[in-house]
This record gives structure tokens, C-alpha cells and sequence, in this order.
């Protein structure tokens, strides 16, 4: 008798976590499209009641009546809307918005899960500075930090570790980009190469038609100009 009572106990605990784990992947089906390519949808000047509406991937607490910046609680790419100059990003790890109580005002981030080899990183730089140019983005500051390119003087400035490669670009008076490349110390993978890209938006900050002839003189390490 404690014999059947206890298979029987048994094949119901079983039926139980069937009917639970059948439960579970039939949830997981019907949410796994949403959350394939987690995004963060945002503009400039939006707020962040618009930003949890129009994103895919969950983000923190607002807290108003603040200077303040939150995360997304994921890995998450960022499609930034606009109707000429909008672009997308690879999904990012490193990811903050910032918010000025509760209106969008600048993003920082780096478009990459982990530190990246030499041709990945050059990848990601150069489909954004892709993006940038056919939208109508202009490249700034070019005397100091002409736009980065794949060649072999490129990469060899960069395996330096000295110095980053930098470039600005531009969207009329409305958005100004930062985007940097430079060689960083991987613990994962001591022996290889890795590069982490770093990316900061917001309104125009440095007023580049007014300063750039201002400093001309040479740099210890100049990045590779174009020929």
C-alpha cells in the first residue's frame, strides 16, 4: 500500500512538473519574438514614458525631478530615431541615457557585448560611420581626428595603445557624435588583441567651424590622415 501510494505520489509530482515545463515553453515561444533583438527606441527631446513604450528591452526606474541616467536591464541595441538622421547600433552591454528630469538630453555607450578583435571592432566603427555619411551626418574636427578607416596604418595606430582613434561627426545643429576606438586589456583573453568602442550623443558641444584652426600644432601621435 505505501508502495502504490507512493508512485502514485510520485507520477503526480511528474505530471506536475510536465504540465509546468510544457507551460514554461509554451510562454517562452510566444514571448521569444519580442526578445530576439532587445532594443532601446529613443529620440532626443522624448521622454522616458516614450522610451518604455516604443523599446523591446526592459529599463530602469525613472526618478524625476532629476539630472540622472539610467540602463537598460539588458543587452540591447539602440535605434535612434529621426526622420533624416536616425541609425542603429549592435546590441551594447555598456548602455546609459541620460535625462534631464524626465526628457532624454544624451546617450553614452559602447555597441559591443565584450571587448572585440581588430576586425570586428573596425567593423562595427566603419557600418556607423556608413550609416552617418548616407544620412547626411558631416565628420568634424577632421585636422586632429580624421575619420577612421581599414587600412594598415589604421590598425597599426591603434595596436600602439597609445593613443584612441577618434571621430566626430555631425547632424546639422541638431546632434553631435563621438565615437572612439582604442586597444583595452581583456583579463578574458590576455594573449589577444581587444578594442572596446565607445559611443557619446547629444546636442552640438564643441563648436568645431570656431576652434578647429585654433590648434595647429602637431601631435606626438598624429592618427593616419587619408592620402
Amino acid at each position: 500500500m505505501n508502495l502504490r501510494r507512493r508512485l502514485l505520489g510520485w507520477r503526480c509530482g511528474a505530471g506536475l512538473l510536465l504540465l509546468a515545463v510544457v507551460a514554461w515553453a509554451a510562454i517562452h515561444q510566444l514571448t521569444q519574438p519580442l526578445w530576439d533583438e532587445p532594443e532601446i527606441v529613443l529620440k532626443m527631446g522624448g521622454t522616458y514614458d516614450d522610451l518604455r513604450r516604443s523599446s523591446s528591452a526592459p529599463f530602469s526606474p525613472e526618478i524625476r525631478g532629476h539630472v540622472w541616467f539610467g540602463i537598460p536591464k539588458v543587452d540591447a541595441k539602440l535605434r535612434f530615431v529621426d526622420p533624416q538622421f536616425g541609425f542603429t547600433t549592435p546590441a551594447a552591454r555598456f548602455f546609459t541615457v541620460d535625462f534631464d528630469d524626465n526628457v532624454i538630453f544624451g546617450i553614452r555607450m559602447s555597441p559591443q557585448i565584450e571587448p572585440l578583435l581588430i576586425d570586428d571592432a573596425l567593423k562595427v566603427v566603419l557600418d556607423l560611420q556608413d550609416q552617418w555619411r548616407e544620412k547626411g551626418w558631416v565628420a568634424k574636427g577632421l585636422q586632429n581626428n580624421p575619420t577612421i578607416v581599414d587600412t594598415p596604418e589604421w590598425r597599426a595606430y591603434l595596436r600602439k595603445g597609445i593613443l584612441a582613434g577618434i571621430t566626430y561627426w555631425q547632424a546639422d545643429e541638431k546632434y553631435q557624435v563621438m565615437l572612439v576606438v582604442g586597444r583595452f586589456e581583456d583579463y578574458r583573453n590576455p594573449t589577444e588583441e581587444r578594442y572596446l568602442i565607445t559611443l557619446a550623443l547629444a546636442k552640438p558641444w564643441t563648436p568645431f567651424d570656431e576652434v578647429e584652426d585654433m590648434y595647429d600644432e602637431p601631435r606626438h601621435f598624429p592618427a593616419p590622415q587619408p592620402k
